[in-house]
C-alpha cells in the first residue's frame, strides 16, 4: 500500500488550525437559502474555469460560466468541450456528502472521472484507459522535460497501491486534508493517463474531501489557488521530488491553499450571515425563504431599514398586503422587527 513520507510541520499545523476553525464557522453558519446556492454555484464556476485554464484553456471565467448555464459562446471548440467536462467531473463530486456513511474511491471510479474529463477530447479506446506508453511532462515554455513519470508497465500496480491507501486509511491514521493532498501529489506522479493527469488529481484530491467529511458546503475552490500562481503550484509538487519523495514542502503549500481559501469564504459568510441572536434561535439551521422575503431581507441589510412607501419600488406588481405578509412571516422567524405602529413605521433585522 502507498505509504506517503512527510514530517507535520509547523506551517502545517498552523494551516489545519485555521481550516478546522474556519470550518466550523461555515459548517454552522445559519445561513439563507438563497446566498447558500449562491456560494455553491460560484464554488463550482471557479473550479471548472480555474481546473482547465491551468493547462491551457483560453476562455475566461464569465465565458466558462456562460458555457456551463449552456449559453453560445464564440471559442475554440476543445475549449468549450472542456469546461463541459470538467462541469460533468465537478457533478461527479457533488454527490459525495457525508451524513453517517463513507465513500471510497476504486479505481474504476478513478478512470471514470478521466472518461469524463477528456470525453471527445481523447479517442473513446483512450478515456478512462491507462496509458500503455511512456510519456514525459515538459516545460510549455522551453520544452525542458521536468518529469518523467513511471514506465507504463508499473502503472496498473501503482494505481492498486494508491486506491488501497484511499481505501484504508481513516482520520486517526492521516488527517483528511494531508490524505487529500497526497492523493493528489501521487495519482501526479503515476501519471496513469496520456492526457488530462492534471484534471483528475485536483478531482480526486476534492473528493477526498468532500467524502472524508470536509465538504465545507461544497462552498470551496482549491483549483483558483493553483490557478492564480501556477508556477508555485507545479514547484510545489516538483519539490517532492527534489528531496527524496517527502511531502512537506508539497503539504505546505497545499494546507496553506485550502486555509487561505475557507478564510476568504468565512469572512464572507459572517458579513452576510444573521445575527447571534438568530443563530441562537435556529440552532445553527438554515431557514428557508421566499424570493420575495429574499429581497426584503437583502434591502434592509443594504439600506438599514424598510417602509411601506418604499414597497412598490421594490415590487411594482405585487400587493401591499401580499408584501406585509411576507414581513409578518420574517418577523414571525425573528429576523426582521417593526418599529412603530402607523404607515411611516419601520422594519429592520433584528
Amino acid at each position: 500500500m502507498y505509504t506517503p513520507k512527510f514530517t507535520i510541520s509547523n506551517k502545517i499545523l498552523h494551516y489545519v488550525g485555521i481550516i478546522e476553525a474556519c470550518r466550523q464557522v461555515i459548517d454552522k453558519a445559519p445561513l439563507l437559502p438563497y446566498y447558500e446556492k449562491e456560494f455553491q454555484k460560484d464554488a463550482m464556476v471557479r473550479s471548472v474555469h480555474h481546473g482547465t485554464h491551468i493547462e491551457g484553456n483560453e476562455l475566461n471565467i464569465d465565458q466558462a460560466e456562460k458555457v456551463i448555464d449552456g449559453q453560445p459562446v464564440v471559442a475554440r471548440a476543445r475549449d468549450i468541450q472542456e469546461i463541459i467536462n470538467y462541469r460533468k467531473v465537478i457533478g461527479e463530486l457533488e454527490q459525495f456528502t457525508v451524513h453517517g456513511s463513507r465513500f471510497t474511491a476504486d479505481e474504476e471510479f478513478v478512470k471514470k472521472l478521466h472518461a469524463l474529463t477528456v470525453e471527445k477530447l481523447l479517442d473513446p479506446e483512450r478515456c478512462g484507459v491507462y496509458r500503455s506508453t511512456q510519456v514525459v511532462v515538459k516545460n510549455s515554455l522551453t520544452g525542458e522535460v521536468t518529469f518523467t513519470p513511471p514506465v507504463a508497465i508499473a502503472v496498473p500496480f501503482q494505481m492498486q497501491e494508491l486506491v488501497s491507501f484511499i481505501d484504508k486509511t481513516r482520520p486517526e491514521h492521516i488527517h483528511p486534508v494531508l490524505k487529500s493532498g497526497a492523493v493528489h501529489y501521487e495519482l501526479v506522479r503515476i501519471h496513469p493517463f496520456i492526457d488530462g493527469n492534471g484534471r483528475v488529481a485536483r478531482a480526486l484530491s476534492t473528493f477526498i474531501l468532500f467524502s472524508e467529511g470536509y465538504d465545507i458546503r461544497k462552498f470551496f475552490s482549491l483549483e483558483e489557488y493553483f490557478d492564480n500562481d501556477a508556477g508555485r503550484y507545479y514547484e510545489a509538487l516538483q519539490s517532492v521530488g527534489k528531496k527524496n519523495d517527502d511531502l512537506t514542502t508539497w503539504l505546505e503549500y497545499f494546507t496553506e491553499g485550502l486555509a487561505i481559501e475557507l478564510a476568504k469564504i468565512k469572512d464572507k459568510i459572517e458579513k452576510i450571515s444573521v445575527d447571534l441572536k438568530l443563530k441562537k434561535k435556529l440552532g445553527g439551521n438554515p431557514i428557508l425563504l421566499t424570493d420575495r422575503q429574499l429581497k426584503i431581507v437583502e434591502y434592509i441589510q443594504k439600506t438599514g431599514y424598510l417602509q411601506n412607501n418604499v414597497f412598490k419600488q421594490l415590487f411594482p406588481f405585487v400587493s401591499e398586503d401580499t408584501v406585509l405578509n411576507e414581513l409578518k412571516a420574517l418577523i414571525k422567524y425573528g429576523i426582521v422587527k417593526k418599529q412603530g405602529s402607523t404607515k411611516a413605521s419601520r422594519y429592520m433585522m433584528r
